[in-house]
């Protein structure tokens, strides 16, 4: 016995469903990507603010321990100190190296005193002498850059190091 059902239709899209999708995906992609390439670079403009602002921090910090090392009114935990010869501070267990009662411009130096991780945070060193510098992955050299300057004297005067970054690059 036949029943009185008809088989379905086997339907598919059509050709103008089709593009009509792939239209809107393009459309979608035009907007989205832009703006996906102004987050990359806005985290990295974000990423060189936050080192910049560890290094200043950490280059007052240090001075500070510097001072209260030479004024002996907060004993240093190691016999080596700010008022050795070369000399350091404590920071959190770790001997930093200083010039001019500041970080000096070196791995030991900055880098050990804002506890920069170069692999982890992204950052290429270079510089030579009194400065070093840090350029971050992703942007380009030397336009994504924080660049620290050593404190240096001035007669008898201690002039504070120089800290800038430039983010055009990023």
């Amino acid at each position: 016995m036949k029943s009185g059902r008809t088989p379905p239709l086997e339907r598919g899209f059509t050709l103008i469903e089709l593009v009509i999708v792939i239209t809107i995906i393009g459309i979608l992609a035009a907007v989205a990507l832009p703006r996906l390439i102004d987050a990359q670079r806005d985290a990295r403009v974000a990423k060189a603010n936050a080192i910049y602002g560890s290094i200043r921090s950490a280059a007052a910090l240090a001075r500070s321990r510097c001072e209260l090392d030479l004024a002996g009114t907060a004993p240093s935990a190691t016999a080596v100190n700010c008022a050795s010869t070369p000399p350091k501070v404590n920071m959190d267990g770790t001997m930093v190296d200083i010039v001019n009662r500041y970080p000096a411009a070196t791995a030991p130096g900055i880098e050990t005193a804002a506890a920069l991780s170069l692999a982890a945070d992204g950052l290429t060193p270079g510089g030579t002498g009194i400065t070093r510098t840090f350029d971050v992955t992703g942007g380009t050299i030397p336009n994504c850059r924080i660049t620290y300057q050593e404190a240096t004297l001035s007669g008898t005067v201690i002039v504070a190091p120089v800290i800038s970054t430039v983010t055009s690059g990023c």
